[in-house]
């Protein structure tokens, strides 16, 4: 039973152990949703032996750190509120990400495109991952301050 209680007390709890691992597998798999999303055109430009557009490569990047990050975030008993400035760049990143292919897509006509569909479907998933990151970031930031022990803003060595 002790391993519960180190796993959840990370966390806030059961419920919050619960609530963060739900949270790191959605991030997980929409991560590796946005790798196979994007990577499609970029085997396609491969194959048809072009460049790789530098955004596409960007956004598959950031799939990849967003699936390795939370893949090592959903470990219990390691302590992710302390890495939350690490949520807070990848919250940047898919910001970036929904920025960059939001402005391309959302206002295109797919008109039987299967192509464009599929690329206004993964603005979709770029936008509930930045929204997944930015959950996180925020209760990492929480658990952060409740669990830094009550010190002192500045030097940390006096007790509040």
């Amino acid at each position: 039973m002790a391993w519960k209680e180190t796993a959840t007390s990370n966390h806030g709890g059961f419920l919050g152990f619960v609530v963060h691992t739900v949270i790191r597998f959605f991030q997980f798999v929409l991560g590796l949703t946005v790798i196979g999303l994007y990577g499609v055109d970029l085997n396609a430009a491969r194959i048809a032996h072009v460049y790789a557009d530098g955004k596409w490569v960007y956004a598959v990047v950031v799939g990849t750190l967003a699936a390795l990050t939370a893949l090592v975030f959903m470990v219990p008993f390691v302590k992710t509120y302390k890495a939350f400035p690490w949520d807070i760049i990848m919250l940047f990143l898919w910001i970036v990400v929904f920025g960059i292919f939001g402005n391309m897509y959302i206002k295109e006509k797919p008109e039987g495109d299967s192509g464009i569909t599929r690329m206004k479907n993964a603005v979709w998933v770029d936008l509930a991952n930045m929204l997944l990151w930015l959950i996180s970031s925020a209760f990492g930031l929480f658990m952060f301050f409740k669990n830094r022990g009550h010190k002192s803003l500045h030097t940390g060595r006096a007790q509040v």
